[in-house]
Protein backbone atom coordinates (compact mmCIF):
# COMPACT_ATOMS: atom_id res chain seq x y z
CA UNK A 1 0.00 0.00 0.00
CA UNK A 2 1.45 3.56 -0.72
CA UNK A 3 0.57 5.02 2.47
CA UNK A 4 2.64 1.91 4.32
CA UNK A 5 5.92 2.85 2.38
CA UNK A 6 5.15 6.65 2.72
CA UNK A 7 4.94 5.25 6.61
CA UNK A 8 8.53 3.32 6.68
CA UNK A 9 10.59 6.54 5.06
CA UNK A 10 8.34 8.88 7.02
CA UNK A 11 9.75 6.87 10.13
CA UNK A 12 13.24 6.52 8.72
CA UNK A 13 14.01 10.05 8.33
CA UNK A 14 12.08 10.90 11.59
CA UNK A 15 14.45 7.87 13.19
CA UNK A 16 18.04 9.24 11.64
CA UNK A 17 20.45 10.03 13.58
CA UNK A 18 21.52 13.65 12.06
CA UNK A 19 24.13 14.37 14.56
CA UNK A 20 26.40 10.76 12.99
CA UNK A 21 25.49 11.75 9.53
CA UNK A 22 27.12 15.34 9.88
CA UNK A 23 30.04 13.77 11.47
CA UNK A 24 30.60 11.30 8.75
CA UNK A 25 29.78 13.93 5.81
CA UNK A 26 32.65 15.29 4.12
CA UNK A 27 30.46 19.13 3.53
CA UNK A 28 27.96 18.90 6.82
CA UNK A 29 26.08 22.38 4.79
CA UNK A 30 25.57 19.84 1.67
CA UNK A 31 24.56 16.98 3.73
CA UNK A 32 21.87 19.12 5.35
CA UNK A 33 20.63 20.82 2.11
CA UNK A 34 19.97 17.01 1.07
CA UNK A 35 18.25 15.86 4.13
CA UNK A 36 16.20 18.99 4.06
CA UNK A 37 15.18 18.16 0.22
CA UNK A 38 14.60 14.60 1.88
CA UNK A 39 12.21 16.00 4.44
CA UNK A 40 10.69 18.17 1.60
CA UNK A 41 9.76 15.65 -1.00
CA UNK A 42 8.86 13.51 1.70
CA UNK A 43 6.40 16.18 3.21
CA UNK A 44 5.18 16.73 0.00
CA UNK A 45 4.07 13.38 -0.30
CA UNK A 46 2.68 12.64 3.32
CA UNK A 47 0.22 15.47 2.91
CA UNK A 48 -0.70 13.56 -0.22
CA UNK A 49 -1.46 10.39 1.30
CA UNK A 50 -3.20 12.59 3.96
CA UNK A 51 -5.72 13.66 1.67
CA UNK A 52 -6.06 10.57 -0.16
CA UNK A 53 -6.34 8.60 3.50
CA UNK A 54 -8.94 11.44 4.65
CA UNK A 55 -10.59 11.18 1.24
CA UNK A 56 -11.21 7.66 1.71
CA UNK A 57 -12.31 7.82 5.18
CA UNK A 58 -15.02 10.78 4.71
CA UNK A 59 -16.09 7.95 1.50
CA UNK A 60 -16.54 4.95 3.79
CA UNK A 61 -18.23 7.27 6.62
CA UNK A 62 -20.85 8.07 3.81
CA UNK A 63 -21.18 4.70 2.78
CA UNK A 64 -21.24 3.48 6.73
CA UNK A 65 -23.92 5.89 6.99
CA UNK A 66 -25.95 5.35 4.20
CA UNK A 67 -25.78 1.45 4.96
CA UNK A 68 -27.07 2.04 8.50
CA UNK A 69 -30.01 4.23 7.06
CA UNK A 70 -31.01 1.12 4.66
CA UNK A 71 -30.64 -1.07 7.66
CA UNK A 72 -33.06 1.08 9.74
CA UNK A 73 -35.47 1.57 6.79
CA UNK A 74 -35.62 -2.38 5.41
CA UNK A 75 -36.07 -2.91 9.50
CA UNK A 76 -39.03 -0.58 9.30
CA UNK A 77 -40.46 -2.32 6.12
CA UNK A 78 -40.02 -5.70 7.58
CA UNK A 79 -42.09 -4.55 10.93
CA UNK A 80 -44.96 -2.70 8.63
CA UNK A 81 -45.08 -5.87 6.67
CA UNK A 82 -45.25 -7.93 9.19
CA UNK A 83 -48.00 -6.25 11.42
CA UNK A 84 -49.81 -6.19 7.98
CA UNK A 85 -49.98 -9.32 8.10
CA UNK A 86 -50.95 -9.75 11.22
CA UNK A 87 -53.71 -7.60 10.37
CA UNK A 88 -54.77 -9.92 7.34
CA UNK A 89 -54.18 -12.91 9.38
CA UNK A 90 -57.09 -11.51 12.22
CA UNK A 91 -59.35 -10.49 9.17
CA UNK A 92 -59.36 -14.50 8.13
CA UNK A 93 -57.23 -13.10 5.00
CA UNK A 94 -54.75 -15.74 5.05
CA UNK A 95 -53.06 -15.84 1.89
CA UNK A 96 -52.58 -11.98 2.19
CA UNK A 97 -51.19 -12.66 5.50
CA UNK A 98 -48.57 -15.09 3.81
CA UNK A 99 -47.51 -12.61 0.63
CA UNK A 100 -47.18 -9.67 3.61
CA UNK A 101 -44.76 -12.09 5.81
CA UNK A 102 -42.77 -13.38 2.94
CA UNK A 103 -42.49 -9.45 2.11
CA UNK A 104 -41.46 -8.96 5.42
CA UNK A 105 -38.81 -11.85 5.34
CA UNK A 106 -37.83 -10.11 2.10
CA UNK A 107 -37.15 -6.58 4.25
CA UNK A 108 -35.31 -8.32 6.86
CA UNK A 109 -32.87 -10.23 4.61
CA UNK A 110 -31.98 -7.03 3.31
CA UNK A 111 -31.77 -5.67 6.51
CA UNK A 112 -29.06 -8.35 7.39
CA UNK A 113 -27.41 -7.78 4.32
CA UNK A 114 -26.90 -3.82 5.20
CA UNK A 115 -26.21 -4.82 8.80
CA UNK A 116 -23.28 -7.24 7.68
CA UNK A 117 -22.14 -3.56 5.47
CA UNK A 118 -22.35 -1.83 8.38
CA UNK A 119 -20.17 -3.79 10.46
CA UNK A 120 -17.68 -4.25 7.37
CA UNK A 121 -17.45 -0.17 6.97
CA UNK A 122 -16.84 0.00 10.63
CA UNK A 123 -14.22 -2.20 10.73
CA UNK A 124 -12.48 -0.17 7.22
CA UNK A 125 -13.04 3.28 8.92
CA UNK A 126 -11.60 1.88 12.49
CA UNK A 127 -8.18 0.91 10.48
CA UNK A 128 -8.35 3.84 8.36
CA UNK A 129 -8.85 6.22 11.02
CA UNK A 130 -5.83 4.55 12.26
CA UNK A 131 -3.62 4.75 9.42
CA UNK A 132 -5.01 8.74 9.17
CA UNK A 133 -3.85 9.19 12.69
CA UNK A 134 -0.74 7.55 11.73
CA UNK A 135 0.48 9.75 8.80
CA UNK A 136 -0.93 13.08 10.76
CA UNK A 137 1.63 12.53 13.31
CA UNK A 138 4.34 11.19 11.23
CA UNK A 139 3.65 14.33 9.32
CA UNK A 140 4.16 16.90 12.20
CA UNK A 141 7.14 14.81 13.07
CA UNK A 142 8.73 15.70 9.53
CA UNK A 143 7.63 18.95 9.81
CA UNK A 144 9.05 19.05 13.10
CA UNK A 145 12.17 17.92 12.37
CA UNK A 146 12.75 20.01 9.24
CA UNK A 147 12.64 23.49 11.36
CA UNK A 148 15.32 21.91 13.16
CA UNK A 149 17.32 21.17 10.44
CA UNK A 150 16.47 24.48 8.86
CA UNK A 151 17.98 25.50 12.43
CA UNK A 152 20.64 23.75 12.48
CA UNK A 153 21.97 24.62 8.67
CA UNK A 154 21.36 27.96 9.53
CA UNK A 155 23.35 27.54 12.77
CA UNK A 156 26.40 25.59 10.85
CA UNK A 157 26.12 28.07 7.93
CA UNK A 158 26.63 30.97 10.82
CA UNK A 159 29.28 29.16 12.59
CA UNK A 160 31.25 28.06 8.95
CA UNK A 161 31.62 31.99 8.41
CA UNK A 162 32.24 33.15 11.61
CA UNK A 163 35.30 30.18 11.50
CA UNK A 164 36.01 31.55 7.87
CA UNK A 165 35.88 35.04 9.14
CA UNK A 166 38.10 34.13 11.95
CA UNK A 167 40.82 32.30 9.64
CA UNK A 168 41.20 35.54 7.48
CA UNK A 169 41.53 37.48 10.43
CA UNK A 170 44.09 35.21 11.97
CA UNK A 171 46.17 35.04 8.02
CA UNK A 172 46.59 38.85 8.25
CA UNK A 173 47.81 38.77 11.41
CA UNK A 174 50.27 36.12 10.62
CA UNK A 175 51.14 38.13 7.29
CA UNK A 176 51.34 41.66 9.55
CA UNK A 177 53.64 39.63 11.82
CA UNK A 178 55.75 37.96 9.04
CA UNK A 179 55.93 41.43 7.47
CA UNK A 180 56.94 43.49 10.42
CA UNK A 181 55.97 46.73 9.68
CA UNK A 182 58.79 47.90 11.96
CA UNK A 183 61.18 47.10 9.70
CA UNK A 184 59.71 49.56 6.86
CA UNK A 185 59.90 52.79 10.12
CA UNK A 186 63.24 51.37 10.45
CA UNK A 187 64.04 51.93 7.05
CA UNK A 188 62.55 54.85 6.74
CA UNK A 189 63.79 56.62 10.10
CA UNK A 190 67.43 55.81 8.45
CA UNK A 191 66.57 57.25 5.39
CA UNK A 192 65.63 60.25 7.18
CA UNK A 193 68.79 60.00 9.65
CA UNK A 194 70.71 60.34 6.36
CA UNK A 195 69.33 62.83 4.99
CA UNK A 196 69.65 64.95 8.69
CA UNK A 197 73.15 64.23 8.43
CA UNK A 198 73.37 65.30 4.76
CA UNK A 199 72.14 68.01 5.84
CA UNK A 200 74.61 69.19 8.68
CA UNK A 201 77.47 67.87 6.48
CA UNK A 202 76.48 70.65 3.83
CA UNK A 203 76.47 73.11 6.67
CA UNK A 204 79.96 72.49 7.94
CA UNK A 205 81.08 72.38 4.29
CA UNK A 206 79.66 75.60 3.99
CA UNK A 207 80.97 76.54 7.22
CA UNK A 208 84.30 75.70 6.31
CA UNK A 209 84.54 77.53 3.05
CA UNK A 210 83.71 80.53 5.01
CA UNK A 211 86.84 80.40 7.48
CA UNK A 212 88.78 79.54 4.30
CA UNK A 213 87.90 82.90 2.56
CA UNK A 214 88.37 84.89 5.92
CA UNK A 215 92.06 82.71 5.88
CA UNK A 216 93.16 83.57 2.50
CA UNK A 217 91.90 87.61 3.11
CA UNK A 218 94.03 87.55 6.20
CA UNK A 219 97.21 86.29 3.98
CA UNK A 220 96.48 88.38 1.54
CA UNK A 221 97.23 91.40 3.96
CA UNK A 222 100.09 89.62 5.39
CA UNK A 223 101.42 89.83 1.59
CA UNK A 224 101.28 93.38 0.88
CA UNK A 225 102.90 94.44 4.64
CA UNK A 226 105.99 92.29 3.23
CA UNK A 227 106.22 93.77 0.19
CA UNK A 228 105.81 97.12 1.58
CA UNK A 229 108.96 96.41 4.19
CA UNK A 230 110.75 95.27 1.26
CA UNK A 231 110.52 98.05 -0.56
CA UNK A 232 111.44 100.40 2.90
CA UNK A 233 114.67 97.48 3.12
CA UNK A 234 115.70 98.44 -0.49
CA UNK A 235 115.22 102.20 -0.55
CA UNK A 236 117.25 101.88 3.08
CA UNK A 237 114.46 103.67 5.06
CA UNK A 238 114.23 102.44 8.55
CA UNK A 239 111.14 100.06 9.62
CA UNK A 240 109.21 101.79 12.47
CA UNK A 241 106.62 99.98 14.46
CA UNK A 242 103.16 101.18 14.72
CA UNK A 243 101.77 102.99 17.26
CA UNK A 244 99.47 99.96 18.17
Amino acid sequence: MAQTSILGRMGQLVRANVNAMLDQAEDPEKMLDQLIRDFTNNISEAEEAVAQTVGNLRLLEDDHREAKEAHSEWGQKALAASTRADEMRSAGQTSEADRFDGLAKIALRRQISFEDQVRTFQTQITQQTELTDKLKDGLNKLRLRREDLVQKRDELVGRAKMARAQSQVQEAVRNVSVMDPTSDLNRFEDRVRREEAMARGMEEVAASSMEDQFAQLETGEDDLEVEARLAQLKSGEPTQLGAG
